[in-house]
């Protein structure tokens, strides 16, 4: 019995053993498989964040390449519509100066003669109330009756009474100080608006001055007045960027003729490129370049806009009608890609009367086919700066106006060409255009309906018979003189007639002369061809009219 009791217990023993084992064996795999559970479940979840975070970076970058894209596009847009602003702009340059009137009023360039009044802060107009000394006593009171039996309360009192009146005066002497300040300060400010109010006055009167001395010599006719007066107007023309915008004028009395020397755009300013465009495949803005044919015709519009623009400009703030004739000369400032020079080829040149310009209805013209008609030289290809031969050369005109640098002694040692007789006037004209490479020869007068001096231009081509008439006379020239050139021209068998005068002509007479193989000379650009040639001569017109025909 004791064995088997012994073998049951260890029986007991092992399969508490074998449990006890089992259960280990079930708890380590469980263990094990939660391990594994767990080690899965984080790869998992890392896959997912990596999928995560790769979404993301895609839809980010994708936002970045859509952002990048839109970006480009707006330059795009941005470049063209800076283009087409451009293109808008050259195309009204002529009609953008017709609703305004270039006028000059007077009275707008005058300043104010009345200073604003003087207006200081209001803290420095009305003073602070000076402190009263019965505020800072007002806590202050004598013991009185019993109260001043109190020991000490006599003292206490004294001292607060000395301590009030110590703080006053402090308050007074800070208030005094700060009232001094004041009046200081506004009596600065007041002394500075004074100055400023004389000064202002003074400036005022002296403009307002000048503006009454400019007008009232601009309506009396004084050329320099006129050339100021339509300076101011052609500065004030509102031009593109890029364009010069330099001229020079100058003024001819006796004809009332203005010559304008302009200098155009070069043809960069015209825009070189039709539109731009981003292709997305390349990463490129490229540009869709302009035919050349469209450069040149848009560079040949703006030459001929500028020119009617300035005519009109000038034509019509002409307020005193001393503008019967314009001569307008555009040139373009370059360099000569043969030389390297720098030259200024000319590449419109007009003359017209401002009866006949304004009589155009510029809204509706044909640009090209109205300065074609009338009479203009234009350049067939400017972009390439092939010239034209000016109507008139600027420093032709008249010399006693344009050239300001002869000294009196040296303008009174030269002869008067006035006080030549007609024989020595007419040979003067003779030697002038034998020194100009035209053989010369004098003729019998011209008063008897001949010719003063009958030339042979040798120059091929360009050349041919020149019949010269010399014209010595003090008032205008008529169109009846130039109409006696063009017959004598026709009977003489002539290919081109020049007149010379002492002073100048007309309208009538440069709209008879314009579409015909006629130059006019005016008594400044006779002046200017003999300074040319050595022969320094001057123009002083009699006081009486002793001289009023032709030599």
């Amino acid at each position: 019995m004791a064995r088997s009791g012994v073998l049951s217990i260890l029986s007991l023993v092992a399969r508490e053993a074998a449990r006890q084992q089992r259960h280990a064996a079930q708890s380590a795999r469980h263990q094990a498989n939660l391990q594994l559970q767990a080690s899965r479940l984080a790869q998992k979840q890392a896959v997912q964040l990596q999928k995560a975070s790769e979404i993301s970076q895609k839809s980010a970058e994708k936002a970045a390449k859509s952002r990048y894209v839109e970006e480009r596009l707006a330059a795009v847009e941005e470049q063209n519509t800076q283009l087409a602003t451009c293109l808008k702009e050259m195309s009204e340059i002529l009609g953008g100066t017709l609703s305004v009137d270039d006028t000059i009023a007077f009275q707008s360039l005058r300043l104010p003669s009345e200073f604003p009044p003087f207006a200081p802060p209001p803290e420095l107009i009305r003073p602070t109330p000076p402190p009263q000394k019965h505020d800072y006593l007002v806590g202050v009171t004598e013991p009185r009756g019993l109260a001043r039996l109190v020991p000490g309360a006599q003292a206490r009192y004294e001292r607060a009474l000395k301590d009030a009146e110590s703080i006053f005066e402090s308050v007074q002497r800070s208030y005094e100080r700060s009232e001094r300040d004041r009046r200081a300060k506004l009596a600065e400010l007041q002394a500075e608006f004074e100055q400023s109010k004389q000064t202002f006055l003074k400036k005022s009167q002296q403009r307002n001055q000048e503006v009454d001395e400019l007008e009232a010599t601009y309506r009396r006719g004084n050329p320099d007045a006129i050339v100021t007066y339509n300076t101011m107007v052609l500065e004030r023309s509102n031009y593109p960027e890029g364009f010069p915008q330099q001229f020079r004028l100058a003024y001819v009395p006796e004809s009332k003729e203005l010559v304008i020397e302009y200098q155009l755009p070069s043809p960069n300013v015209v825009p070189t490129v039709q539109e731009y465009r981003y292709v997305k495949a390349r990463n490129a803005i490229e540009a869709k370049p302009s035919k050349p044919s469209d450069i040149k015709e848009l560079y040949q519009d703006v030459v001929v806009a500028v020119a009617l623009r300035t005519l009109h400009e000038v034509l019509e703030a002409d307020q005193a009608k001393h503008l019967q004739v314009v001569v307008f000369n555009g040139f373009v400032a370059t360099v000569d890609p043969a030389t390297g020079k720098d030259i200024r080829p000319c590449l419109i040149s007009i003359r017209v009367t401002g009866e006949r310009f304004l009589e155009l209805d510029l809204r509706r013209i044909d640009k090209r086919v109205c300065l074609r008609n009338l009479g203009a030289q234009v350049s067939q290809s400017p972009n390439e700066m092939v010239a034209v031969k000016p109507v008139v050369e600027f420093d032709m005109v008249d010399k006693r106006f344009v050239d300001q640098g002869n000294i009196l002694s040296d303008l009174e040692s030269r002869p008067n060409l006035m006080d030549l007789k007609p024989f020595d006037f007419e040979t003067v004209v003779a030697n002038l255009f034998q020194q100009m490479g035209i053989e010369s020869k004098l003729t019998r007068s011209s008063r008897d309906g001949g010719v003063d001096v009958v030339g042979f231009d040798k120059r091929p081509v360009l050349g041919g018979k020149v019949v010269i008439q010399a014209k010595r006379y003090r008032h205008t020239v008529g169109v009846s003189a130039v109409r006696d050139l063009y017959g004598t021209m026709m009977n003489e068998g002539a290919n081109k007639g020049i007149l010379v005068t002492t002073s100048g002509y007309g309208p009538d007479a440069f709209d008879f002369a314009r579409d015909k193989p006629i130059e006019l000379i005016e008594g400044g650009g006779l002046l200017y061809l003999l300074e040319q040639v050595g022969i320094k001569a001057r123009i002083v017109m009699p006081l009486e009219s002793a001289v009023d025909g032709s030599t």
